[in-house]
C-alpha cells in the first residue's frame, strides 16, 4: 500500500489532526465558535508551561492568569466565523507565568469544512520579543547617531567660525597689502565651506539630496554675505531639478561657493554695470552640467598670459581637484561679455565624438579634466 493509500485509509482521523497540530513548531490553538480551546499543540504547552487538562474546554480568556483577556482582541476573533474574516500580526504584550514579559504576534484564520456544519478556529502564536527587543535598540543606536552627528556638525561649524574669525583679525593687522589679500581669500573660503556645511546639514546628510533647493539656500547665503547694497549684482539660480549623493553635494556645494565668490570678486571691478551671476544645473541620466556664468568683463588678454602660467593660484587648484573628485571635464569660455566656466560629467562619449582620433562609446573623454585655455583670476 502506497503512503497515499495509508494516509487516506486513517480511521482515527482526530489522532491524525492532533498529530498534524503537533508538528507545527510555534505554538497553535484551535478555538471553537465560542473560542473554547478544542486542542493545542505540544509547542503551545512547552512555551507556556501549561497541561491538556487544564487547557481544553476553556475559555482562551481563561487561560493563564488573564493574558489573553483582552477586549480587542476578543471583538477580532469574534469576527472570524461570520464575517470571513482574518486577525493578521496582532500583537500582545504580556507578563506570562514562568516566562517574564514577552510579546506574542497573534495570526488567526477559519477552518473550512467541506459538508461539515462545524467552524473552527485557528490561532497561531509567534514569540517576537527578541525581534522587538532588536528593533527598539536599532532605534535607540540611530538616535545616538543622530545626536552624535548634531554634535560633530556643531563643533565643525563653531570651528570654522572661530578660525574665519582669526584669518580676520590677521589681515587687519598684518603690514603687508599681499599678505593681507592671502589672509582675506583663506577667510572667504573657510566661510564658503562653513556655509555648504550648513546648508547640507539642513538638507539632511544621508541618502540624496535634491539639487535645486540646495543650491538656491547656499545662493541666497553667498549673496547676502558677499554682495553689498551698493553694488548692483544679482545672484540667480538656474536649476530644473535632479537629485545628487550628498557626498557629491558637497563638492558641488564647494565649487558653486568658489566660483560664484570668484566671479563676484573679479568680474565687476567697477560699481557702475548691472552685474549678473546665474548659477545653472541640469542632468540627463547619469550625466549632469554644472555651469556659473557672469556678464562681466571677462578675462583680459593682458591677465591671460599671466594666469595661464603653469604656476596656478589657490581657487585654480581647488576647482581642479573638486573636478577630479567628481569625474568631470571644466571648460571656461571668456570674452568681453561675461564668463561661463562648466563642469559636466559625462558617463559616456557619443560615438560620433572623436577621442585620441577614433569613436570610442561607453568611455569618459581622454582629455584632462581641467580646460587651460582660458584661465580664471585665481
Amino acid at each position: 500500500m502506497s503512503d497515499i493509500q495509508t494516509f487516506l485509509g486513517v480511521q482515527d482521523v482526530g489522532t491524525l489532526a492532533q498529530a498534524i497540530v503537533d508538528t507545527v513548531t510555534e505554538p497553535l490553538v484551535v478555538l471553537d465558535s465560542r473560542l473554547r480551546v478544542i486542542t493545542a499543540s505540544r509547542s503551545f504547552y512547552l512555551k507556556f508551561q501549561v497541561n491538556r487538562q487544564n487547557t481544553q474546554g476553556r475559555l482562551l480568556y481563561d487561560l493563564g492568569e488573564g493574558q489573553w483577556d483582552i477586549a480587542e482582541l476578543k471583538m477580532l476573533l469574534e469576527k472570524v466565523l461570520p464575517e470571513h474574516g482574518v486577525v493578521e500580526a496582532y500583537e500582545v504584550d504580556r507578563e506570562f507565568p514562568g516566562l517574564g514579559r514577552r510579546t506574542m504576534r497573534l495570526s488567526a484564520r477559519k477552518v473550512f469544512y467541506e459538508g461539515n456544519p462545524h467552524a473552527t478556529i485557528l490561532l497561531s502564536m509567534a514569540d517576537v520579543t527578541g525581534q522587538r527587543a532588536m528593533e527598539q535598540e536599532m532605534k535607540e543606536l540611530m538616535w545616538q547617531k543622530e545626536l552624535l552627528l548634531e554634535e560633530m556638525q556643531h563643533r565643525v561649524a563653531n570651528s570654522l567660525t572661530i578660525i574665519a574669525s582669526i584669518l580676520m583679525l590677521k589681515a587687519k593687522t598684518v603690514q603687508s597689502e599681499e599678505t593681507r589679500q592671502h589672509l582675506q581669500d583663506a577667510h572667504g573660503r573657510v566661510m564658503s565651506v562653513a556655509a555648504v556645511q550648513n546648508h547640507l546639514h539642513q538638507a539632511g546628510q544621508i541618502g540624496s539630496i535634491e539639487v535645486a533647493p540646495y543650491l538656491s539656500r547656499l545662493c541666497e547665503a553667498l549673496a547676502e554675505s558677499m554682495i553689498s547694497e551698493d553694488r548692483p549684482i544679482v545672484l540667480k539660480v538656474d536649476v530644473a531639478g535632479g537629485r545628487v549623493p550628498s557626498k557629491q553635494a558637497v563638492s558641488i556645494g564647494l565649487l558653486v561657493t568658489e566660483l560664484v565668490l570668484n566671479a563676484l570678486k573679479h568680474a565687476f571691478p567697477t560699481a557702475t554695470k548691472a552685474g549678473r551671476v546665474v548659477v545653472a544645473y541640469e542632468e540627463a541620466g547619469t550625466n549632469w552640467k554644472l555651469s556659473i556664468s557672469d556678464n562681466g568683463i571677462g578675462v583680459p588678454d593682458a591677465d591671460a598670459g599671466r594666469l595661464g602660467q603653469k604656476k596656478s593660484g589657490l581657487g585654480t587648484s581647488i576647482i581642479k581637484a573638486l573636478a577630479q573628485q567628481l569625474e568631470a571635464v571644466v571648460d571656461v569660455v571668456s570674452g568681453p561679455t561675461g564668463t561661463t566656466v562648466s563642469i559636466t560629467h559625462a558617463t559616456f562619449v557619443a560615438p560620433h565624438v572623436p577621442v585620441d582620433g577614433h569613436a570610442h562609446p561607453g568611455r569618459l573623454p581622454s582629455r584632462p579634466p581641467w580646460s587651460e585655455n582660458v584661465p580664471l583670476h585665481m
